[in-house]
């Protein structure tokens, strides 16, 4: 008999519960948002990984049991390849306990991961194997009612030094959108 070590555990992580997550899928249908690209949010995306040098940017919607990219700029180049060699997908939908802004959501904080692999409670998310993801610069969309509607973030395969310097840039661009989502709900116009 031998002995073999036991294998990590997939998803040892625990996403935070979400108690707003009812009220948040509710205003989100209020604004005209939720489970639908929006090309304009795909350019602010694109802005988004043009100023950080990310490689991936997001306007993130996070609803009961999944989140939503409604907007999304990722590279138009072939799916991620895993070190199994199997291909992962990149596309608008996860489940809600992949990836870090349901974290950002919950704690209604910016967050800031300038190498995921440093933070035992972040390092076995999937989107760390699954997608190679290394480091995250995430900022919470709140609403003038209070309410964490999703987020704003870039994401990067490589460790990056973010500093000071991207988390204002990632909360100023969440401040702003926020302005806009509402704006662009009572105006009955498109942002």
């Amino acid at each position: 008999m031998s002995y073999q070590p036991p294998r990590p555990i997939r998803g040892l992580l625990l996403t935070p519960e979400d108690k707003e997550a009812p009220a948040r899928v509710h205003r989100l249908r209020r604004l005209g948002l939720g489970d639908r690209p929006d090309p304009a949010l795909d350019a602010f995306a694109g802005h988004l990984a043009q100023l950080t040098g990310a490689l991936y940017a997001m306007v993130n919607f996070i609803g009961e049991d999944h989140q939503f990219f409604a907007g999304l700029c990722a590279p138009a180049t072939a799916p991620v390849v895993r070190e199994d060699g199997s291909r992962a997908l990149i596309g608008r939908m996860l489940p809600r306990d992949h990836g870090f802004c349901p974290h950002v959501v919950v704690r209604r904080k910016a967050l800031v991961l300038e190498d995921v692999r440093d933070y035992p409670r972040f390092a076995g998310n999937p989107v760390v194997d699954d997608y190679g993801i290394r480091s995250y610069l995430g900022a919470p969309l709140i609403d003038s009612c209070g309410m964490a509607l999703g987020t704003v973030c870039a994401a990067d395969t490589m460790p990056r030094a973010w500093g000071r310097p991207g988390l204002e840039t990632i909360k100023a661009l969440a401040a702003d959108l926020v302005v806009r989502l509402e704006r662009s709900a009572e105006d009955g116009l498109p942002l």
